[in-house]
């Protein structure tokens, strides 16, 4: 039995070598493969010359978000996602029922004023016209007593310088009187003389009382003529109070007036808030969100469309801390995105991050701080509305020269 133990283990160990072969042979296959894949796609990489400086990131746009001024409900919404939008085209409008109303109620309030102002004006004419004739009848009543008064008082004088006259011919009357009658008695004249001497005193007499009615008429015309004096000053009362009637006058003006500027500018104010109901597009774009719909009510600031303009993408990427200070703005650069890798989109360095960054962030050992980064925006030229936000893709940037260096393709 010992003579044929050998003989049945022949065959178990040549299978296992042939199954060791058979693995040897698959391990050397997949290591010749991922060689081949790492030769393709790393090791034979072609790198970018010493002019160029390579970078990777993403394709980026600033957005606006678009936003009524004022809240309301949304009424109408123009554009949908996707939707190319000019600069000045209306994208939504909001309810504007209450703002009409207010704007009403501000014309109405304004022709109310303009009205109050018209019927101010037409009765402050009146009484300045009014005004006017009074003073000319005070001026005329004024002039007119004080010739009545000097009137009277010649009169009087007259009157008076008569009733003297008068009164010295009664006296001689009189004395001829008595001295006729005394002569008479005693015969020394006649009786007819005597009766002459008594009719002339009598007649004197009766021409002194009359005298002395008009001495005394002519004082009271004076009195009347002084009393008359006072007219102009009642008239002038009665321009006090036509001057106290239109500075009322003038206060309604003014009031009218003041109505009025308020009113139009409630207009004015209701104007623009209705502008404000009405949300227009800052500039050409594309709607990339559209935040709401008709019959929403929002308040102001509220997004109604977020608008992108695919005319000012740029490639957003990231250069080595130590190779940015040969970057500058202004410089030439490409850009090469996935779907057309070889197809290069001229581009310029827009904008260089004024701080460095660590990639990852937040790091703080001495061997990762070598990874610091510097942001760099490459503002693309071309392919306006080819290369998208969010697509990944290349870029070179020409620090020395001015010609490119021919580049492989991939």
């Amino acid at each position: 039995m010992n003579e044929q133990q050998p003989a049945t283990t022949f065959p178990s160990v040549s299978a296992s070598s042939s199954a060791r072969r058979r693995l040897s042979l698959w391990l050397v296959l997949i290591a010749l493969i991922a060689g081949a894949v790492i030769w393709r796609f790393v090791l034979n990489t072609p790198k970018p010359p010493g002019s160029v400086i390579a970078l990777s990131g993403r394709i980026e746009g600033d957005d606006s978000v678009v936003a009524p001024k004022t809240g309301g409900r949304i009424a109408e919404i123009h554009f949908r996602e996707g939707d190319s939008v000019k600069a000045g085209e209306i994208i939504a409008l909001l309810d504007d029922q209450q703002v009409r109303a207010r704007e009403e109620q501000a014309r109405a309030a304004v022709e109310v004023s303009e009205a109050r102002e018209r019927a101010a004006r037409g009765q402050l004419a009146i009484l300045e016209q009014q005004l006017e004739q009074s003073q000319i009848q005070t001026g005329q009543a004024k002039t007119d007593a004080e010739g009545r008064v000097h009137q009277a008082e010649a009169e009087l004088a007259r009157a008076e310088a008569d009733l003297t006259k008068e009164e010295a011919s009664l006296r001689l009357a009189l004395f001829d009187k008595g001295a006729y009658t005394r002569l008479a008695a005693s015969g020394a004249v006649s009786e007819r003389q005597a009766r002459q001497a008594v009719a002339t005193a009598d007649e004197q007499s009766a021409v002194v009382a009359a005298t002395q009615r008009r001495v005394d008429a002519a004082r009271g015309a004076l009195t009347t003529a002084r009393a008359n004096l006072d007219n102009p000053n009642i008239r002038l009362a009665q321009e006090s109070a036509v001057r106290q009637q239109i500075a009322q006058q003038q206060a309604e003006i003014a009031a009218a007036v003041a109505a009025a500027s308020q009113a139009r500018f409630a207009v004015t104010e209701a104007q623009a808030n209705r502008q404000d109901l009405i949300v227009t597009a800052p500039f050409d774009g594309t709607v990339t969100t559209r935040s709401a719909e008709p019959g929403e009510v929002v308040t102001a600031g509220t997004s109604i469309v977020t608008l992108l303009d695919l005319t000012k993408v740029y490639l957003r990427g990231f250069v080595p801390e130590g190779r940015i200070g040969t970057i500058k703005v202004g410089q030439p650069a490409r850009v090469y995105v996935d779907s057309k890798p070889n197809k290069a989109i001229e581009a310029v360095v827009s904008r260089v991050d004024p701080e460095a960054s660590f990639t990852p962030e937040n790091t703080y050992f001495q061997d990762d701080r070598v990874k610091q980064v510097v942001g760099v925006k490459l503002q693309l030229k071309e392919a306006i509305g080819f290369a998208k936000p969010g697509m990944a893709a290349d870029g070179e940037i020409l620090v020395e020269g001015n010609q490119w260096p021919q580049r492989k393709t991939r």
